[in-house]
Formats: C-alpha cells, structure tokens, sequence
C-alpha cells in the first residue's frame, strides 16, 4: 500500500511532498556537485548553478521544517481532541450504563408492582355488572378508574350503613334508658304501695273488730 493511501491528513501529506522534493533535489544537488568535481577546479557557471541549488535547498529546507513544525502541532491538537472525544465517549458509556442500571432497576420495581398482593383486591365489592347498574355512566370507563369508582362506591355505602348503625345505636340506647326508666318508677310504685297497705293494716284491723 502506498504512503499516500495511509497517510490522508493533509498537513502530513503536505510535509511528506515537501520531504520528498527537498531529498530529490539534495540527491540532485550531490551528483551535480560529484560531476563538477572539486569546487576549486568548477568553472564559474558550474560553481554558479550548485549555489544557485544550495540556497534553492536552504529554501526547501527551511519550507520542510515549517510545515513539519505546522504539522507537529496538528498533530498534538488532534490528540488532544481525540482525548477530551474520548473522555466525553466514557462519560456517555458511563451515563448509558447508569442508564440501563435504572430502567432495569424500574422495570423490577413495575413487575413487583404488578405482580403485588393489593389489599383494595380482596375488598368484598358488589359484582360488577350489579355496580354498573346501579352507576352506568361509568361504564366505559378503564379498568383502573372502573376499580377506584366501585371503591368509592363501597365507601359510601359503608359510611351510610355506619351512620344508620349509630342512629339505631342511639335509639337502642334510648330505649334502654327509657325502659330502665320505667323499671325505676314501676319499683318505685312497688314500694309506695307496699308503704300504703303497711299504712292501711291498722285501719283494716279496725274495720275487722267492729265487723
């Protein structure tokens, strides 16, 4: 595989071109400088052209080095982002995971919640077609508005039937006062009457002697 198909940031592959022109030319510049032969022995146009190329190379050089020093920082700030990318990847895993955690967490809180033993469920509630005639305008109502209703229902038939039970206590109550009431006076008829005849006794033994 070719450099230029691995390499696709386009500052690298700017500093890889650069490298590559500036080795060219320096390979360039030792054959030019070897077939010239001493530098002393160069004719003048010969010594001209390998300045000429020395400082064209000073050039490429200096180029290269910038773009390598472009390309270093690049480089630390793509790592750096590839860094907090990384941190924020982890947080989110992190995040989703607690987020899994919770809703198996609440899916287990639901199933119990279904599968609970309510208490409202063992209610002695009137049969259901009885409620819904006695209160049809609930009846396309759903099941848990149904239920709350046939409550509400016991409810105030039980308040009703406690509120009868009082007053029929009450009464109770109140005859049993009236008729303790009764038995009072009737003993205490009893004991004026026995008090009359004890009076009586003499005035009949009286009567009896001049009979």
């Amino acid at each position: 595989m070719a450099i230029d198909e691995i390499v696709t940031d386009p500052n690298l592959s700017m500093v890889l071109n650069a490298s590559h022109d500036t080795r060219v030319q320096a390979l360039s510049l030792v054959d030019q400088i070897a077939a010239a032969g001493p530098i002393e022995s160069a004719s003048p146009e010969a010594q001209q052209e390998t300045s000429k190329q020395q400082k064209l190379l000073i050039t490429n050089l200096a180029q290269l080095r910038g773009l390598h020093r472009a390309a270093y920082f690049g480089a630390r700030q793509t790592k750096s982002q590839t860094s907090e990318a990384r941190q924020e990847v982890d947080r989110l895993h992190l995040q989703l995971q607690n987020l899994y955690y919770e809703q198996r967490h609440l899916q287990g809180e639901i199933s119990a919640c279904e599968s609970y033993d309510h208490t409202y469920q063992k209610l002695p509630l009137i049969p259901l077609e009885e409620f819904l005639a006695l209160k049809p305008e609930h009846a396309d109502d759903d099941e848990n508005t149904l239920m709350i209703a046939r409550i509400e229902h016991e409810r105030s038939e039980r308040e009703a039937l406690e509120q009868k039970r009082m007053e029929l206590l009450k009464r109770k109550q109140k005859l049993i006062a009236d008729n303790k009431k009764r038995k009072d006076d009737l003993a205490n008829l009893d004991k004026e009457l026995e008090k009359f005849i004890d009076a009586a006794k003499p005035i009949q033994k009286l009567f009896e002697k001049n009979a």
